[in-house]
């Protein structure tokens, strides 16, 4: 036997494994990088009229990177136009499974709504490795498990690169940290010879201005230890709209914070689109556990169902801006907080602009996504049964 470690053999076997093994990690890494590239799309609802690229807008953006889809949803009625913005960053999942849900949901009545359930789509195509994030996570619908991203705060550097030691957003002349040029929500409100993800935001702007957008819905996440949080962010213009509905949320049983959007701080929807545009422009935040630096290990049950005991315990000692128990905060919640939101601010804003309504029903209420759901099926299952 010691004679046979000493042949060539065996050397030539060691280095025969090692190079299957390699060649095996390295097809597991470039599936999964090409995985990446794609982002699964929406089914289209029952009111889907048309599909559209956001580079019908702004034609700079035509077979790029930034280019994402805009779903138009039209109602039989005369009415006005609102428009959906999910997925402004890639890591807040209740903002673009909102959006989704609004699509394969949604019967318009009066009025028009363009829904974009992925506003930086480049966001969508990577993720922060350094966070230990997913990549992916499923959820069972009535079509059978279905894939969704979890993406990046960002563009993608590939998209777009180097940052600037310092970011200057136009046309303030603010600076920021130079990360910060890749957040498509301190971009607004865009420029058309800009970086990707200014032109993302002129294109958005473009479409606004070109449809009549009546009111704008911004949807977010943030995390726990984040002041604002549970809240809504609207503004001026927009805040006797959004005093009535968040009246309307807390009778509801909805705790909601509003803010008026300060007008030192640029680039944000809730601000230059209320400047640059006709729009009432409004951001909602809800609790996202994965977003937070004090949260454990990131994974799909605290992306979907919002756990994670470290939370539990920064509670008990006063580090959070949200209540915190064993309930945690499930995406059901999240997603039925910007739905329900989307539908009372929309109703508020009906009441000051009857010329130009916008009425819908088959959306799932708060109460129908949260509060009646059977506890075991919250963390996705509740979800996914509204879900094509």
């Amino acid at each position: 036997m010691k004679e046979f470690f000493k042949k060539p053999i065996f050397p030539i076997i060691t280095a025969s494994v090692s190079l299957v093994l390699a060649i095996g990690i390295m097809v597991a890494a470039g599936v999964s990088f090409v995985k990446c590239w794609d982002v699964p799309m929406p089914i289209e609802g029952p009111n889907v009229t048309e599909v559209k690229m956001l580079s019908e807008w702004y034609d700079g953006l035509k077979d790029g990177p930034g280019d994402t889809p805009v779903y138009v949803l039209k109602g039989e009625g005369d009415g006005g136009a609102m428009l959906i913005l999910g997925g402004t960053h890639g890591n807040e999942p209740s903002g673009y499974m909102s959006a989704v849900t609004f699509i394969e949901t949604a019967i318009i009545e009066n009025g028009t709504v363009y829904v974009i359930p992925y506003t930086n789509i480049s966001s969508m195509t990577h993720n922060d490795p350094g966070e230990g994030n997913l990549q992916y996570f499923t959820l069972q619908t009535k079509s059978g498990e279905r894939i969704f991203r979890f993406g990046s705060r960002a563009t993608n550097p590939i998209h777009q690169w180097p940052d600037p030691d310092v970011y200057t957003h136009h046309p303030s002349g603010q600076q920021l940290s130079g990360s910060e040029t890749r957040n498509i929500n301190r971009a607004y409100p865009g420029r058309e010879d800009g970086t990707l993800t200014e032109q993302i935001a002129f294109g958005i702007a473009e479409l606004i201005r070109t449809e009549d957008v009546g009111i704008t819905f911004d949807l977010h996440e943030a995390s726990p230890e984040y002041p604002v949080i549970n809240a809504t962010v609207a503004h001026q213009d927009a805040m006797t709209i959004a005093s009535e509905g968040c009246i309307n949320l807390l009778l509801s049983g909805i705790d909601m914070a509003l803010e008026q959007s300060p007008t030192n701080f640029h680039g944000l929807t809730h601000r230059e689109l209320g400047d640059y545009t006709d729009t009432m422009a409004i951001l909602m935040e809800t609790a996202n556990a994965s977003q937070g630096r004090l949260r454990g290990g990131t994974s799909e049950e605290q992306v979907l169902g919002g756990v994670d005991d470290y939370y539990l315990y920064s509670e008990s000692i006063g580090m959070l801006f949200v209540p915190w128990d064993e309930n945690h905060h499930p995406i059901e919640e999240r997603c039925g907080r910007h739905l329900q939101g989307i539908y009372e601010y929309t109703m508020a804003y009906n009441n000051a602009y009857p010329d130009k309504i916008v009425t819908y029903s088959g959306v799932p209420s708060y109460q129908e996504l949260f509060l009646d759901a059977d506890k075991e099926d919250l963390g996705g299952t509740q979800l996914g049964k509204f879900l094509r």
